[in-house]
């Protein structure tokens, strides 16, 4: 496919987008940009969540990571759905009870300033990072394929696709990316569908032969059972995925923003619920269709793409779709897919670190009307150019598939907001509130430490995403020792 004619099928698609920006920012204000002025049917807002949660990540790594990992993935996708079911019946009716735009806010009234920016900034970090991961990703894939034909730097392809999300959500906000989301949705789980169908017309195989065949055995184990000193193993797995969830959607600012823009508890409730079902088979696609781009890679001696002068499984989909041999409607559709499973989430994402900044930071409500529009896209632009900024910065340091760097990472960032919002939750006490950033620096300092121990020094046991609930048990156990004596009441 010429580079020329996938540029084309992108600036189309957004002129979609803008045309649907358009509509729903008709008459918006702050309220619309920050909560849709809470009036989005929670059907939609589910919808649209499986394309922001999964994002290009799933779309692209996750195919690619079955080639050394197989179906062991799944193991942390269940663990997200019982996850889900924590963020919908404890998180949710606590946000809404509160009536919160912010959700650190509510770490502001239960323990005071500094709790409040811990919150804030540990969302912060990782929502950029969170983000960055999302848009190296789709990035890469367009410079290989489209922008190095013509010699254009990768930074400034990364300028140019965050300046299109800039421009589509720079006014409706949230409103407008509950209807984008639906969109791009639709499109990802439709070039997920039909890649399958070619795949497996091309192969001669259905769903039963691909989870039976001997040439599929390498692909296709899922659980790992026997060794729990392994990283992946299924315990370890299944805990991750709960507390990922609990911390990277019930404690993230941007997934619960578009949760608050329903209408009442219920509806949001209902959401996350019918969400968290339809995520688990549309992750198990995403694995299937890896082991069939491998199998067919093999079959077809096609090798994967190198990056760097090194080989990026993330890559090969993208490689099989557009040049493999299936035919002109999968690379288009696979390239209205990718830029969809991006966008879905890094569009969400400029919001909501743009409502936190004006929320939790800048103390936005202290301002006039007026004021508060033109720090609200002051910040927007803000936070493009940190995007910017961030995803360049990966080029030259990540070394690991995506999804991998993203969990891992996520151990790190999310742990404090884990001990924090536990704390205050589960427990009556109040805490000292100025000691708390030295309980999170040590908590963080001390999962460093630990995440760094070579499996040899832990007598061969592998530390995988228990990290993230370590670290929320560390700062929870720190906030234990700075609680004051009266309990509240």
């Amino acid at each position: 496919m010429q580079p020329a004619f996938i540029l084309i099928l992108i600036l189309g698609y957004f002129a979609l987008l803008m045309g649907i920006a358009y509509v729903t920012s008709r008459k918006a204000d702050n309220q619309t940009f920050f909560t849709a002025n809470r009036s989005s049917p929670w059907y939609l807002v589910a919808f649209g969540m499986v394309g922001a949660s999964l994002s290009g990540v799933t779309f692209i790594s996750v195919p690619g990571w079955v080639g050394d990992s197989g179906f062991t993935y799944f193991q942390v996708v269940l663990g997200y759905w019982a996850g889900y079911f924590i963020v919908a019946f404890v998180l949710l009716p606590v946000y809404y009870r509160q009536n919160l735009t912010s959700i650190y806010e509510y770490l502001k009234d239960r323990f005071g300033y500094n709790s409040h920016k811990v919150g804030a900034i540990s969302f912060f970090i990782s929502r950029v990072l969170g983000a960055s991961f999302r848009l190296f990703l789709v990035a890469i894939v367009l410079q290989q394929f489209i922008f190095d034909a013509w010699g254009v730097p990768f930074e400034l392809t990364v300028v140019l696709s965050i300046v299109l999300i800039w421009v589509y959500t720079q006014k409706g906000g949230i409103k407008t990316i509950v209807w984008t989301d639906t969109l791009q949705t639709l499109l990802m789980l439709t070039a997920v569908g039909m890649t399958l169908y070619y795949l497996g017309n091309t192969l001669d195989l259905g769903l039963v032969e691909i989870l039976t065949e001997t040439a599929f055995e390498n692909y296709t184990r899922t659980w790992v059972t026997e060794d729990f000193m392994a990283r992946n193993h299924f315990l370890k797995s299944f805990i991750g995925g709960i507390f990922i969830t609990i911390c990277m959607t019930g404690l993230d600012q941007d997934m619960m923003q578009k949760n608050l823009t329903c209408r009442n508890l219920k509806s949001a409730q209902t959401n996350m619920v019918v969400f968290s079902f339809v995520l688990i088979v549309v992750t198990f696609l995403f694995l299937v269709l890896g082991a069939m781009i491998f199998v067919y890679a093999e079959q077809n001696q096609i090798m994967i793409p190198l990056m760097e002068g090194s080989p990026k499984s993330d890559l090969l989909f993208p490689e099989i779709a557009l040049n493999g041999g299936l035919g002109m409607g999968v690379g288009i559709i696979f390239i209205l897919g990718l830029i969809a499973a991006a966008y879905s989430s890094a569009d969400s994402a400029l919001t909501s670190l743009t409502t936190s900044f004006c929320i939790d930071f800048l103390k936005l409500d202290q301002y006039s009307g007026t004021q508060q529009k033109k720090i609200r896209k002051q910040t927007h632009i803000g936070m493009s150019i940190v995007l910017i900024l961030v995803v360049i910065l990966f080029k030259y340091i990540l070394d690991r598939n995506v999804i991998d760097g993203l969990l891992t990472v996520a151990s790190y960032t999310y742990g404090p907001l884990l001990g924090l919002f536990a704390f205050g939750i589960f427990t009556p006490f109040k805490i000292h509130d100025r000691k708390v950033w030295i309980v999170v620096l040590i908590s963080i300092a001390l999962i460093v430490v630990l995440g760094n121990l070579s499996s040899e020094t832990l007598g061969g046991y592998q530390i995988g995403y228990e990290l993230l609930p370590l670290n929320g048990l560390f700062t929870f156990t720190g906030l234990m020792l700075i609680r004051k004596k009266k309990a509240t009441t």
